[in-house]
């Protein structure tokens, strides 16, 4: 009998870690209704729980950073790309060689260390409120040219690039346009000032005040102008044919994180079709996918974007910042 329950227990310490490995902690920026939908699938296909926590996207990093020598979590999921890279830069993420990322993910929208993996992109757009710009007797704007022209002076609503990345995002954006010319580029924006009513500290900001006619044009990212036009805003949306800039929205494993086998399936899951077609639902542009964008009726590759070098915009963002803060007449 005691032989009997040595044993006994013996197999049952064995199987202590099995059962405590039967979830997956995680940090994630992702909208909380985003991150139910996607961890629950994951959760009913798997059977790994995941015991997650919504942070903001600077929250994240900090949190990361601060618990380095002792993770709480052990995957990243959301997040612009430039924090990602930024994290990898710090060692707070690991290398993963994905092959469900090498398969479903192109290239350019992933890490070559393998440091971290994109979800989707999420593009800049212009938001024109119809019956504003019928009061006001001006056409929608399709290009940032237009946004030069006097006919738009004090119209237009956007995020402000010393708080928030889709402000960020619109400054590199148009350095872009200019040919990699960061001196035309400024000047450029100097120009456009001109047409901004006033710069907001978040990035969807802008795309609501135009929803109700606050102000007639917003720029902001294209899933949080088109989530307003399906629930009855009266809005035109473009993406500025010279070409839109793009948020990668990534993640990354987190170096010596408590879960690392389970971080790795919740890794390759949300980059399988099956992930990509939750993550589609969402207005975004999932990677990999031709997919048509819903409310502008076309699809992916019928869109310009810009060729975009997160790694430089990462490295130059606090110089950029400083120099948008001196030179950009009336930033507020």
């Amino acid at each position: 009998m005691k032989k009997f329950l040595a044993a006994l227990l013996c197999v049952t310490a064995l199987c202590v870690p099995a059962l405590a490995a039967d979830k997956v902690r995680a940090y994630t920026t992702l909208e909380e209704v985003f991150a139910k939908e996607i961890f629950d699938a994951f959760e009913a296909d798997t059977g790994i729980k995941v015991e997650w926590v919504r942070l903001a996207s600077g929250e994240a990093v900090a949190r990361i950073e601060a618990e380095k020598e002792n993770p709480q979590a052990s995957v990243w999921v959301g997040g612009v790309g430039t924090l990602h890279i930024n994290a990898k830069n710090k060692g707070l993420t690991a290398p993963y060689r994905s092959r469900v990322a090498a398969e479903n993910v192109p290239a350019r929208f992933r890490d070559p260390d393998n440091c971290w993996s994109g979800l989707y992109l999420g593009c800049i757009a212009f938001a024109t409120n119809n019956d504003r710009a019928r009061a006001l007797n001006v056409a929608a704007p399709t290009k940032w040219a237009d946004l030069l022209k006097p006919e738009y002076a004090g119209m237009v609503r956007v995020a402000n690039p010393a708080t928030s990345g889709t402000g960020y995002n619109v400054v590199t954006n148009v350095i872009r346009i200019n040919g990699n010319d960061e001196d035309k580029g400024f000047e450029f924006l100097k120009k456009m000032n001109a047409a901004m009513d006033q710069y907001t500290k978040s990035g969807s900001a802008p795309g609501k005040s135009c929803a109700i006619g606050e102000v007639p044009i917003a720029i902001g990212y294209l899933h949080d102008l088109i989530k307003l036009v399906v629930n009855g805003a009266p809005m035109t949306l473009a993406v500025p044919e010279e070409g839109a800039g793009y948020e990668t929205a990534s993640m990354s494993l987190l170096k010596n994180g408590p879960e690392p086998v389970e971080a790795k399936k919740l890794y390759d899951w949300v980059l399988s079709p099956k992930g990509q077609k939750i993550i589609g639902g969402w207005y975004v542009i999932p990677l990999g996918a031709d997919a048509e964008i819903p409310v502008l009726g076309k699809k992916v590759s019928e869109l310009k974007f810009v060729d975009q070098d997160d790694v430089w915009d990462a490295a130059n963002k606090d110089r950029l910042l400083a120099r948008w803060n001196a030179e950009v007449p009336d930033a507020k």
